[in-house]
């Protein structure tokens, strides 16, 4: 393989390591040349719970930011191609240069990420690491709106009412099912592992997966949380992409400053829940997730990593 082959082969590695809504990784990468195409998988794709693929393209769009990243970090020029449609995203490595050690350290930060859903500490998110949040949307293209306290109060109805729909609805509990809980051995899904033994006491109610996992959530309440609606101008198909590149920037910078990340995407997957959402937004954008933003506790490691499909059902090499 040329050196341009490998390193976009390795991005693509790198790749495997970003999050994606209930870990289904809907994502597939062709190496060719100097030419990286990312392709969504939509057979795993929520059919009920995201029947119009937008969170399969967020989580896309964070797997093309983890490529983006592994690419800085080994000091390659590239560029990245947006079709409308299929591929959803191509990039074309250029040149090499020399490694940046700053960029490097955002690698490494990549590969420390995970979701956290266990209570968060008592300490409060500084407006300084807000700023460098909302920063870090804006410069993949989205913004980042932190809720008032009685914003967050809304934001709890809402939430109530999207888990009280999908609590009634059997095509979607079964949907959840399939892909949570258990030791998930095919490589995707939410492992009991990373799922609360009980769901904490909070104002703003975490998903309820249905399954009683492993992971001591613990005593704390979300009083010191922050939450945000991560949102931008579009509502198009490349628009949901960049959204997912802008999660993946904006948890980048939150692993660097020791705050968790957690999506919350069930209000966005129900149009009368969705739309409670942009009135809070005042309809200036259109919202993509909602974020629960929390300072980690250093006494206590975090969660495992969920499990990864193995690299060659994901990535294909063309000579």
């Amino acid at each position: 393989m040329s050196g341009a082959t490998e390193v976009l082969a390795r991005a693509a590695d790198t790749a495997r390591l970003a999050p994606s809504v209930h870990n289904t990784q809907p994502w597939r990468w062709t190496v060719s040349g100097d030419r990286l195409e990312l392709h969504a998988v939509t057979d795993r794709q929520l059919r009920e719970q995201d029947p119009a693929g937008r969170l399969m393209l967020v989580s896309c769009g964070a797997a093309l930011h983890h490529a983006r990243v592994a690419l800085t970090a080994e000091g390659w020029a590239h560029r990245v191609e947006r079709p409308a449609g299929e591929p959803l995203a191509v990039i074309h490595a250029d040149a090499p240069g020399p490694a940046d050690p700053h960029a490097m350290h955002r690698l490494q930060l990549l590969q420390v990420r995970r979701t956290d859903r266990r209570a968060v500490s008592d300490e409060p998110v500084t407006p300084e690491v807000r700023e460098a949040l909302s920063a870090a949307a804006g410069r993949e293209g989205a913004r980042l709106h932190l809720l008032t306290r009685d914003q967050v109060l809304q934001l709890a109805v809402v939430i109530e009412h999207a888990d009280d729909a999908e609590r009634h609805d059997d095509r979607m509990r079964a949907e959840t099912a399939a892909w949570v809980g258990g030791d998930r051995p095919t490589g995707t899904g939410l492992p009991d592992t990373v799922i609360p033994v009980e769901l904490p006491l909070t104002t703003v109610a975490e998903r309820d997966f249905g399954v009683s996992g492993t992971l001591r959530a613990g005593a704390g309440h979300d009083e010191a949380a922050a939450y945000a609606v991560l949102y931008g101008d579009g509502d198009e198909p490349a628009d949901w992409l960049r959204a997912g590149e802008a999660l993946s920037e904006l948890w980048l910078t939150a692993t660097g400053h020791g705050t968790t990340v957690l999506p919350l995407s069930s209000p966005v997957e129900l149009d009368f829940t969705r739309q409670a959402l942009r009135r809070m937004l005042s309809e200036l954008g259109y919202p993509y997730l909602v974020l629960r933003l929390g300072a980690s506790d250093p006494d206590h490691a975090g969660p495992a990593h969920t499990p990864r499909l193995p690299v060659e059902q994901v990535i294909e090499i063309v000579d």
